[in-house]
C-alpha cells in the first residue's frame, strides 16, 4: 500500500488527495514539537472546501512529541476521485500526516 505524507499549517490545507477511487486504511497526526497543538481534520468532497459539514475531528488535541491514529486496524475510509483529506493546526511547523491508502 502506498502512502501519502503531508505537512500541516494553521491554515486547512489538504494532506491527501484521492487519483480514482481509494480507501484510506490508516491514518496518523504527530506533533513533533515540544509544545501541545490542537489540529481538524476534515474529509471533504471534490472541488468543496473544509467547514463544520464535512470535520471528522474537531480541535483535538496533540500533546508534545505524540501522535493520534484516526484510521487503524480494520477501518477504511472510501474516497472518489479528488476527495481530499484535509487538516489544520493551532501552530505551523508542528504538525505532520502520514495517510496509507490503496486503489479501487
Amino acid at each position: 500500500m502506498p502512502i501519502a505524507t503531508g505537512n500541516v499549517t494553521s491554515t486547512a490545507t489538504a494532506v491527501y488527495t484521492s487519483s480514482g477511487n481509494t480507501a484510506v486504511t490508516f491514518l496518523s497526526i504527530c506533533n513533533y514539537s515540544a509544545a501541545n497543538v490542537t489540529a481538524n481534520v476534515f474529509v471533504v468532497p471534490s472541488a468543496g472546501t473544509a467547514g463544520n459539514l464535512n470535520t471528522v475531528l474537531s480541535s483535538i488535541l496533540i500533546e508534545a512529541n505524540d501522535t493520534y491514529q484516526l484510521y487503524a486496524g480494520n477501518e477504511k475510509l472510501v474516497l472518489g476521485n479528488g476527495d481530499t483529506i484535509q487538516a489544520n493546526a493551532s501552530a505551523n511547523s508542528a504538525v505532520t500526516t502520514v495517510t496509507s491508502y490503496y486503489s479501487a
